[in-house]
């Protein structure tokens, strides 16, 4: 299994640059990674830095979020709030840098939540021409755009695969496909096998948790494995994102247990 480890959310026990150091530490290859940088334009050295980290420790980077706003303040994205409309589209030739460099392919847009005083239908019309820029912009390194479907935020219009797919389908880009994310499909009430069924060949990348309580695989009750065979069986050929909240020193018991029972 070719698994990459989100060190936005795990490993936070270590300042956020020895976190990939630490995944390698850990057997895994590759890591991902929401907006690492408090700006959409962080300094050179900032992005050296980070870059950095990256190289040093030996990992791929395999997934980077565009900047989604005050993620900690409730924040999710960019993409559909017209007053940020410039800030996300100076943030996309930051992204494609790093992507270009590191050899990363995969760039996430979180939707954005829904605004009071904007209607649904400008919220709209902005992600989808954001999204098309997007797409437009790391085509020219082989690159895709993920809409991702989010639970747990009270604004956040995306909740099923559908939804992210209606949006998709509005832009006419080939290479914006959807972010399967497991557990915010599961907790959002969707029927996740059929979208496996469904979609799996055209998913741009998977993303695991357990529920409930978004802990390591095991901590809860969704058929993880069985979902990740079949997606596989049905063509999916990427990485799976290991996006859950676990402390540091036991992350990844769960996987050195499945090495064992193999």
């Amino acid at each position: 299994m070719t698994y990459t480890v989100n060190c936005s959310i795990l490993l936070t026990e270590l300042p956020l640059l020895e976190r990939p150091a630490a995944a390698k530490k850990a057997g895994f290859d590759a890591v991902e990674f929401w907006w690492p940088f408090e700006t959409s334009t962080p300094s050179e050295a900032d992005l050296q830095a980070f870059e950095s980290a990256i190289t040093n420790a030996g990992v791929q980077l395999t997934g980077l979020n565009f900047n989604a706003g005050n993620m900690p303040g409730g924040d999710r994205g960019l993409v559909s709030w017209p007053e940020q409309q410039d800030e996300f589209r100076a943030n996309v030739p930051v992204v494609v840098g790093i992507g270009e460099r590191l050899g990363c392919k995969a760039f996430n847009a979180l939707y954005g939540n829904r605004i009071d005083g904007v209607s649904a239908e400008e919220q709209d019309a902005v992600a989808v021409g954001n999204l098309a820029f997007a797409a437009e912009a790391v085509a020219a390194i082989g690159g895709v755009v993920l809409v991702e479907p989010v639970s747990g935020a009270e604004k956040y219009p995306l909740l099923t695969a559908q939804d992210a797919l209606n949006v998709i389908a509005k832009t006419g880009r080939s290479n914006i496909k959807l972010l399967a994310d497991f557990y915010h499909l599961a907790v959002n009430g969707d029927d996740v096998a059929q979208v496996i069924e469904n979609h799996a060949k055209d998913f741009g990348h998977i993303q695991i948790a357990d529920a409930p309580g978004r802990g390591a695989p095991g901590s809860g009750n969704l058929p993880l494995g069985e979902w990740i065979s079949r997606s596989r069986e049905l063509g999916y050929e990427g990485y799976i994102g290991l996006e859950y909240k676990e402390p540091a020193d036991t992350a990844f018991n769960w996987a050195i247990r499945e090495h064992a029972s193999r």
